[in-house]
């Protein structure tokens, strides 16, 4: 059955700038973030939502992703190793031998809780319904997912228990010898095909249906799917459990997704973007920002029309 596995020895660095290395796994998040916000931006602009909102959100979530996913592994994961006073100084340290790494350990779970947390933070200021806003976003966060894991596949990295299954992988980077589940691909599968229904749903319903409905789905599916696909992974082993640690922490997101979803069907989430309209100091802050824009346009037609005259 090993001749029929698959060798994986790919180099998880694509090219070297000095001791910069560009991984496929840095690569993968850069292009979550530049594709979602594209995604969100055709969102916003079709449903009357003005995109000075998005922009200033990209960068509450990219901090929450960043900070949530590296704290969220670092406690959930490996607490006995960064929590300790000769490591801690190593968590937000993306160097390992004086070459740039990146975060080598992320963990979903916490992105989610990050997210979270930044979105009830941006919601106290810019007055944006935080449920209509999870519903666009998590559609996003799905394709963003399947990238991250790819990068995962990449470097080798969470793979499953041995298998004989014809697509196991010999991971011989990491010094295997038989073939693994490639557990980073099945999950990269799974939010592909999440982030398509999620997708396709949302422009059936032209992006009209009940607050909720997307974000309840979504946690019931990815964290579901999730769920399913850790019975043959091995990292995160509690003793005396049957479960696994990501089960554990899957199982808190799929019950609220549920709960979400109820609500959602029974109405009783806030409805639209701006349930109470919009912020007045954050409208004339954008009145004035366009003001000042159509200003300097005027202007420099009008230096441009005199230069024309003068020849």
């Amino acid at each position: 059955m090993i001749l029929s596995a698959i060798h994986w020895n790919v180099d998880p660095v694509i090219f070297h700038i000095g001791s910069f290395g560009i991984r496929y796994y840095s690569l993968g998040f850069l292009l979550a973030f530049l594709l979602g916000y594209c995604i969100l931006s055709r969102m916003f602009k079709r449903e009357g939502v003005h995109t000075d909102y998005l922009e200033s959100m990209v960068v509450y979530v990219f901090l929450a992703v960043l900070v949530g996913a590296r704290l969220g592994h670092c406690l959930f994961y490996d607490a006995d190793y960064f929590f300790t006073s000769e490591h801690w100084t190593e968590i937000f340290w993306p160097f390992q031998n004086g070459q740039f790494t990146g975060f080598t350990g992320l963990a979903s779970h916490g992105a989610a809780i990050g997210i979270l947390i930044a979105l009830w933070l941006y919601q106290r200021r810019y007055k944006l319904n935080a449920w209509w806003f999870l519903d666009r976003l998590v559609v996003v966060v799905a394709l963003g997912g399947a990238f991250v894991r790819i990068g995962n596949l990449f470097n080798s990295e969470i793979y499953g228990c041995e298998t004989t299954l014809p697509w196991g992988f010999i991971f011989e980077r990491e010094g295997e010898t038989v073939p693994k589940h490639p557990t980073g691909l099945y999950e990269a599968v799974a939010y592909l095909l999440i982030f398509a229904v999620s997708l396709v749903y949302y422009h059936r319903k032209k992006g009209q249906f009940k607050t909720g409905s997307i974000f309840g789905w979504w946690l019931v599916a990815l964290f579901g799917a999730r769920f399913l696909i850790e019975f043959v992974k091995t990292n995160g082993v509690i003793e005396g459990s049957v479960l696994l640690k990501g089960q554990w922490l899957s199982i808190p997101f799929i019950v609220g997704g549920l709960v979400i979803a109820w609500l959602a069907a029974k109405g009783k989430l806030p409805q639209g973007a701006f349930p109470h309209g919009e912020d007045p100091k954050v409208v004339a802050e954008r009145k004035e920002k366009e003001r000042k824009e159509q200003e300097k346009k005027r202007r420099k037609e009008m230096a441009k029309k005199n230069s024309n005259q003068g020849k």
